[in-house]
């Protein structure tokens, strides 16, 4: 495909002028400008800290002592549960994590490659010359699709439009500020009484599933959930039923809103910079030809981890993360009490021009150790999943789906960008509000 067949798209045609920036996350940029890296707001307990920057990154992963998770992330409980992993802190979040890692091992991982390839070519399958598609949301249902079939089998998968369709009722009320969570919990309102009707009948099928294995009655693809449910540790101790509904619907959700989030914008970005999308297709037509990535394929595609990395720099699936600080410290020469909720940001640490040559600018090859003007960055700089005690678990899953999925659309298809640009949305797990639209110019 020529650069023309995809040149002629609204906006400026790359680089950091066409960098789609999400005005909350500018603000805290532009905080961390004028006021360093630690600023505070509000008065005791109901303030805010803000550490902002690597510096602040690494005292925050360093001293999790400090802090708890459990109120900081109260607005995800209607739909990861009380007992996710999430919201532990200490021992608890210690025992969680080592019982739930397992399931998410870079060898289970090799064993999805084929499930991420075929739920890609399925949504492919379905696109023409000449349509009009949304990339995000198909490939949001595919990447569902991929999360529940992957980690917990079959069964489940065939019901993952039934997940969906429930779970987003749940996902729309973390959307809304912690105040107003709170309003429509204690009135009743009707949004949230048809979330928790839908998140019954999510916990119903979910719950029937736990005791299908627990009976023994086990099929060949169940073996992330035979994990959950047999799992021990140094102690002996397993994971209640409801401590695997949580860790369940916390890996599903997780798996598909922030990855499908990320997947969109690298789509937007390949299509939004000149020759970007012609080095990834050829690069992945010289690798893997017509066919699906394998493991090893996976490390011979230098610059589409990149552009993978790239979109995770400057679209991080968290614009923020916060911690409750329980105890007092000192940070940069000032004293901070207990109380107060700590804000860190990815987002700001990832549009630093100290950290990043023209931060704004969407440079796959900055990730190239062959190119002259890399750089390896530390894990306080380069943090889309977190980092710390609390780094995400499925990194590693989501950066394969990310890839594998790449891959087969850049292998199948040509597209062009449709006019518009996309406006970014939500604090939680930043995504294009109004999806991807492209025209599709060839499908294989």
């Amino acid at each position: 495909m020529s650069k023309n067949s995809i040149g002629e798209r609204a906006g400026s045609g790359g680089g950091g002028t066409d960098a789609v920036t999400y005005p909350p996350g500018d603000t805290l940029l532009a905080m961390h400008r004028r006021f360093g890296p630690l600023m505070r707001l509000g008065v005791g307990r109901r303030g805010f800290v803000y550490l902002m920057g690597p510096e602040a990154n690494a005292f925050v992963f360093a001293n999790a002592s400090l802090f708890q998770t459990r109120e900081a992330f109260e607005v995800l409980v209607p739909v990861s549960g009380e007992r996710s992993l999430l919201l532990s802190d200490g021992d608890v979040h210690r025992r969680r994590r080592r019982l739930v890692a397992p399931a998410l091992h870079h060898r289970q991982i090799d064993g999805y490659l084929e499930i991420m390839a075929n739920q890609a070519d399925a949504a492919l399958d379905g696109w023409r010359p000449g349509s009009r598609v949304d990339v995000y949301q198909d490939f949001r249902a595919a990447i569902r699709r991929t999360t529940i079939e992957s980690l917990f089998g079959s069964r489940l998968a065939a019901d993952a439009d039934f997940f969906g369709n429930r779970l987003q009722s749940l996902l729309r009320l973390v959307d809304d500020l912690p105040t107003m969570l709170a309003l429509r919990r204690s009135l009743g309102t009707p949004r949230w009484r048809g979330a928790m009707a839908d998140r019954a009948m999510v916990d119903e099928r979910i719950h029937a599933e736990i005791a299908r294995v627990r009976s023994g009655a086990v099929d060949g693809d169940d073996n992330v959930l035979v994990n959950l449910v047999t799992a021990r540790d140094e102690d002996g101790d397993a994971l209640s039923d409801i401590e695997i509904r949580d860790q369940m619907v916390s890996l599903i959700v997780a798996g598909y809103e922030t990855t499908s989030g990320v997947f969109g914008w690298a789509v937007h970005a390949m299509l939004s910079n000149p020759g970007v999308w012609e080095r990834a297709a050829a690069e992945v037509r010289d690798v893997c030809g017509d066919r699906a990535p394998t493991r090893e394929d996976l490390r011979r595609l230098p610059y589409l981890t990149g552009v993978m990395n790239e979109t995770l720099r400057l679209w991080p699936p968290a614009v923020i993360s916060a911690r409750k600080i329980v105890q007092d410290f000192e940070y940069a020469g000032r004293r901070i009490p207990a109380g107060p909720m700590m804000i860190f940001s990815p987002y700001v640490t990832h549009r630093l021009p100290e950290l990043w040559t023209d931060p704004l600018s969407f440079r796959p090859q900055r990730w190239d150790p062959q190119d002259p003007d890399y750089r390896k960055p530390g894990p306080h700089e380069f943090l889309p999943f977190g980092g710390g005690a609390h780094r995400c678990l499925g990194s590693t899953m989501a950066t394969t789906v990310l890839t594998v999925m790449l891959a087969r659309l850049l292998s199948r298809t040509t597209l062009r960008a449709l006019p518009g640009k996309p406006k970014a949305v939500s604090f939680a797990a930043m995504r294009p509000k109004d999806g991807i639209p492209v025209e599709v110019l060839t499908s294989r």
